[in-house]
C-alpha cells in the first residue's frame, strides 16, 4: 500500500477544524471504527493539565530514535540545527507537535521552557509518548500538553532527535504530517487527513443525538431501542426534541 497523499494534496474545508472543536474523541473513535479504522488512538498518554480544553490541529511531527553516547552529549544542544529546537521554532501556528519517543517515558522529550516558546508561537498543543520535564510548569500553560508522564532526565539520556515532519508512530498509532490531532480528557485520536472533512461533518449530528439520548436515559428510558435507535419511535422523539431546541 502506498503512503497517504501529502497534506498539501488533501485540503481541509474552511470549517473542519472549528467543527471538530465541538466533537469528542469518543465520538471520533466511533466514527472512525464505522469506516474501518481501529488503531487511531494514541495509547498511554494523558493531559498534564487537570482540566484541559479540547485540542485540535494538524500534526507536525518530531521523531526520536534511541540515544547513543557519541551522538548525544550535553553539548548537542549547542548545535543551532538540533532537530528538537528546530521543531519548536518551525512548528506552524495552529499545529500540534507530535513526538515519537518509542513509548519510552524514562526521559523527557521536552520541558516547560521549550513548550512555553511553542505556545508563544501559536502552537495548538503537544503530544508525546515520552516524558515531559518541568511538568508543573508545562501544566500551567494554556496550550494543552499530553504526555506519558512527568520525567526529569533530559531527552539526551534516552532520545536522539533525528527527523522533523515525517511519518511517525506515537503511542502505537501511525501519525502522518497533516493528520488531524484531536485531544480531550479521554486522550488523543488521530484523524487521517483524507477523512477529516467527513468526520467533522458527521461528528456534530452524532454529538447532538447523544445529548438527546443522555436526557432520555436520565428520565428513565431503557437503553434498548434507544442507543442505537432501533425503535422507530426513537428517531421521531429525537426530531421533536431538536425542534424544541
Amino acid at each position: 500500500m502506498p503512503n497517504p497523499k501529502p497534506a498539501s494534496e488533501l485540503p481541509l474545508n474552511s470549517d473542519t477544524i472549528e467543527l471538530l472543536k465541538g466533537v469528542s474523541t469518543a465520538t471520533v473513535a466511533t466514527l472512525l471504527y464505522k469506516k474501518g479504522f481501529k488503531s487511531c488512538f494514541i495509547q498511554g498518554v494523558a493531559p498534564l493539565q487537570a482540566e484541559t480544553k479540547r485540542m485540535v490541529g494538524p500534526a507536525f511531527t518530531l521523531r526520536y530514535i534511541a540515544a547513543r553516547e557519541d551522538t548525544d552529549p550535553i553539548e548537542a544542544f549547542r548545535e543551532r540545527d538540533h532537530p528538537q529546537r528546530v521543531a519548536i521554532e518551525t512548528c506552524p501556528e495552529g499545529s500540534v507537535l507530535v513526538m515519537d519517543c518509542r513509548q519510552d517515558s524514562t526521559a523527557a522529550s521536552a520541558g516547560s521552557i521549550l513548550l512555553t516558546r511553542l505556545e508563544g508561537r501559536g502552537g495548538a498543543g503537544v503530544v508525546t509518548d515520552g516524558g515531559i520535564r518541568d511538568a508543573a510548569g508545562a501544566a500551567k500553560l494554556d496550550m494543552p500538553v499530553f504526555a506519558a508522564k512527568a520525567s526529569a532526565p533530559t531527552n539526551l539520556t534516552k532520545h536522539h532527535a533525528i527527523d522533523i515532519d515525517v511519518p511517525i508512530s506515537c503511542g502505537g498509532a501511525a501519525v502522518y504530517p497533516g493528520d488531524i490531532i484531536l485531544g480531550d480528557g479521554d486522550g488523543i485520536m488521530v484523524i487521517p487527513r483524507h477523512l477529516a472533512n467527513e468526520i467533522a461533518a458527521e461528528g456534530a449530528p452524532m454529538e447532538l443525538f447523544e445529548d438527546f439520548v443522555l436526557e432520555e436515559v436520565k428520565r428513565g428510558v431503557s437503553i434498548i431501542g434507544l442507543y442505537p435507535p432501533t425503535d422507530p419511535d426513537t428517531l421521531a422523539r429525537f426530531e421533536a426534541w431538536k425542534a424544541k431546541r
